[in-house]
């Protein structure tokens, strides 16, 4: 089975862009590892009792996925395009190093927020075959709240090739979104259970399926 790497600019990116696809590959018997490329921090205006929170919202997520491991980085969160190149790839290329895994799930470069775009930026250096032999398969997820806001011009938009069917997931995952506190609101809000459901139900429309999540296809290599 696989190893898999699903890298989120923050908790909560992982479980709206990919929770089903996650849940149905530790099913099926594949190792999943967590990525996360920030963390709150005083410095970035958060209080200690948020952090405390967060920290253990994050702890509930790893033991309701059932991760392989959790790999944070020292980042303030929405802060990342402030942080050297450099040292966003070294962080994330010491992961794949450690990790080994086949399959990259990386957030759209286009999405709106900065921190999506820094991510995607360092995660595709550490795809190179020469250095990380281990990476077969790379693909982009789409975020609710921040892929279909994109709009930087002459960057391509989220244009899925790759769909996964999960009917099977799909409640589950958006109990697990429940843990993320403030994280979720009522419809219009794009992070509502309303338009998890709905974005799910639409991709699986397209795949023929009653629920399914959307990928952009970057690399797979057979």
């Amino acid at each position: 089975m696989s190893i898999i790497l699903v890298v989120a600019p923050h908790p909560d990116d992982e479980t709206l862009g990919c929770g089903g696809t996650l849940l149905r590959a530790i099913s099926e018997g594949s190792t999943v590892h967590w990525a996360v490329a920030s963390r709150m921090t005083p410095a970035a205006g958060f209080g200690a009792a948020r952090i405390a929170a967060r920290e253990g919202e994050i702890a509930q997520i790893v033991e309701a996925y059932g991760f392989a491991a959790l790999h944070q980085a020292p980042f303030a969160a929405t802060r990342l395009d402030a942080v050297p190149m450099t040292e966003r790839i070294s962080w994330l290329s010491q992961v794949v190093n450690d990790v080994r895994p086949n399959v990259l799930y990386l957030p759209h470069p286009n999405d709106v927020h900065s921190d999506h775009a820094a991510v995607f930026d360092a995660a595709v250096a550490c795809t190179k075959g020469f250095r990380h032999p281990s990476v077969r398969r790379v693909y982009c997820y789409e975020t609710l709240s921040e892929t279909e806001f994109g709009l930087r011009p002459g960057m391509a938009h989220f244009q899925p090739n790759r769909y996964v069917d999960i009917a099977g997931y799909l409640e589950r995952k958006i109990e697990i979104m429940g843990i993320y506190a403030g994280e979720t609101a009522p419809p219009p809000f794009p992070r509502s259970p309303d338009a998890m459901r709905a974005l799910a139900t639409f991709r699986g429309v397209v795949a023929s399926t009653l629920a399914a999540e959307a990928f952009v296809v970057l690399r797979e290599i057979e």
